[in-house]
C-alpha cells in the first residue's frame, strides 16, 4: 500500500537525503459481466470489499448476494451477478479525490433513514482516537481513513487515497460480514461531502462522524433524508448539524 522513497528532507537551512513512506495509487479496471464499468484509481488492497461497497453504493446491486463471484488480478476486478443488471451507462474514471454525480443527489431519489439506533459522545470519541491511530494514515499522512463502529466497537477500519473509496471499502465489509447497518455509525478523517453522504443514505448507516468538515449540500440532503452529520468531532467536542437525537451527550472521552 505504500514505498519508501527517496527525498530530501529539509529542516530550516538544514537538508539531508532520507527515505519516507509514500502511499501508492494504481488504476483498477472494474469489469461487471464482462462489461467495463469503471477505472478507479485508488490503493491497490482489499479490492472485493471495495467493489462490493462500490457496486452496492452506486446502485448496480441490492446485496451481497447479488454477486456470484469476484476475481481480482493486478490491475482488474471481474464480477459476475446472479441477476440482470440496470443499464450500467458509459464507463466512468473514478479519480481517488472525487466521485459519484450530480445526478444521484436528487433528496426524492435516495432512500430515507428511519432507524432509532443512537450513540453517547464517548463512544463517537473512542472509535475516533482508534480509527485515526491506523498505522499507514500515521506513517506516510497520504490516506483517508473509515471506521465502520457499532455498540461492540470498531468494527474494521478501511483506508484508501481517496474518501468515497475507503466508504466503500467499510460498507463492503459490513455487507460482506452481513452486519446490521442500521445499528453502526461511520467515523472519517475526511470531509463529509454529498458524495460520503449519499453512500450513507443508500447503505441504510444513520449516523456518519468526521474529524474534518462537512458541506451545505451534505448536511441538506442529510437533513432531508434522516442522516445524522456530526463534523469537526476531536475528543469531547464536535459539531452535530442534522438529527441531533441520535447523539447521547454524556461527560468524559478521550481528549
Amino acid at each position: 500500500m505504500y514505498r519508501e522513497l527517496p527525498c530530501v528532507k529539509v529542516d530550516g537551512a538544514s537538508a539531508k537525503e532520507g527515505i519516507h513512506p509514500v502511499v501508492e495509487e494504481v488504476p483498477v479496471m472494474i469489469l461487471v459481466n464482462g462489461r467495463h464499468l469503471a477505472t478507479a484509481m485508488m490503493s491497490p488492497v482489499r479490492l472485493e470489499e471495495f467493489v462490493v461497497g462500490h457496486l452496492f453504493t452506486e446502485g448496480i446491486i441490492r446485496s451481497r448476494d447479488a454477486i456470484e463471484s469476484v476475481q481480482v488480478e493486478k490491475g482488474t476486478i471481474r464480477v459476475l451477478t446472479r441477476d440482470h443488471l440496470r443499464p450500467l451507462g458509459p464507463k466512468r474514471t473514478i479519480l481517488s479525490g472525487c466521485g459519484g454525480s450530480a445526478s444521484f443527489l436528487d433528496p426524492a431519489k435516495l432512500p430515507k433513514i428511519t432507524s432509532d439506533y443512537t450513540v453517547d459522545t464517548p463512544r463517537i470519541a473512542e472509535a475516533m482516537k482508534g480509527v485515526l491511530d491506523s498505522e499507514i494514515h500515521r506513517l506516510t499522512g497520504g490516506v483517508h481513513v473509515v471506521g465502520l463502529a457499532s455498540d461492540r466497537g470498531v468494527l474494521c477500519v478501511r483506508e484508501d487515497i481517496g474518501r468515497h473509496n475507503a466508504m466503500d471499502r467499510a460498507i463492503g465489509y459490513g455487507l460482506t460480514e452481513e452486519i446490521d447497518l442500521a445499528r453502526t455509525f461511520v467515523v472519517s478523517s475526511g470531509r463529509i461531502s454529498s458524495e460520503m453522504a449519499r453512500k450513507c443514505l443508500v447503505a441504510g448507516i444513520p449516523i456518519v462522524v468526521s474529524r474534518s468538515a462537512t458541506t451545505v449540500l451534505a448536511v441538506e440532503l442529510a437533513e432531508k433524508n434522516g442522516l445524522t452529520i456530526c463534523a469537526f468531532a476531536r475528543g469531547s467536542r464536535m459539531n452535530v448539524y442534522t438529527h441531533t437525537h441520535r447523539i447521547r451527550i454524556t461527560g468524559g472521552g478521550p481528549a
